[in-house]
């Protein structure tokens, strides 16, 4: 996983040219995630929102990790590793042992080793994390740090943007089917 800034740079273009592209919301966001972890050359990447009470995480979208551990159990925002949700990125070097991962055991089953969890915020507040998984212990440098904070970031725009646009799209068909009753109502009343 040895990468240099350039290649950061060079990813970090690439992710961002993904993310501002026309494609649609779920697609943009499995891209991002893959995007990362290829980018990272990590075994994979998920994206997790709080819930809105801001008790659980959600995994939202992921690359790189099976359904299974996807679906693992509810990850509590206060016990699985927390301190992504406090604002700061945190690294686990072996996610089997390490008290913050909430399940150590299935993450030595999935193959993970090592974490980065960065906080992706939206205009001030915390909404989620991303995570990098690793299959072998890997020390997270703080060029693999930046670029994942830099990543989640536009990943939280993505995201909005994401959302933004699935309720343009419902509120455009919902306007197209009052403008049709309309116009039967209009047309099929009789007239003038």
């Amino acid at each position: 996983m040895e990468t240099t800034r350039e290649y950061y740079y060079h990813k970090l273009y690439e992710l961002a040219a993904t993310l501002n592209s026309t494609h649609a919301p779920d697609t943009v966001l499995q891209a991002f995630v893959e995007g990362v972890a290829k980018g990272m050359g990590a075994k994979g990447c998920s994206l997790l929102l709080l819930s809105p009470d801001r008790k659980k995480l959600v995994h939202t979208v992921s690359y790189g990790i099976s359904a299974w551990y996807a679906k693992k159990g509810p990850l509590f925002a206060d016990r699985s590793i927390a301190g992504a949700l406090e604002g700061e990125a945190v690294a686990v070097y072996d996610a089997a042992t390490d008290e913050r991962v909430q399940y150590p055991r299935e993450s030595k089953e999935e193959g993970i080793a090592s974490i980065l969890s960065v906080p992706m915020m939206q205009r001030g507040d915390i909404i989620g994390v991303v995570r990098v998984y690793t299959g072998s212990p890997h020390e997270f440098s703080a060029d693999d740090t930046y670029f994942v904070w830099a990543v989640a970031n536009l990943g939280a725009i993505a995201l909005e943007n994401a959302r933004l646009y699935d309720s343009i799209e419902k509120d455009y068909e919902s306007l197209k089917r009052d403008v049709a009753e309309w116009g039967l109502r209009i047309g099929g009343g009789g007239g003038m």
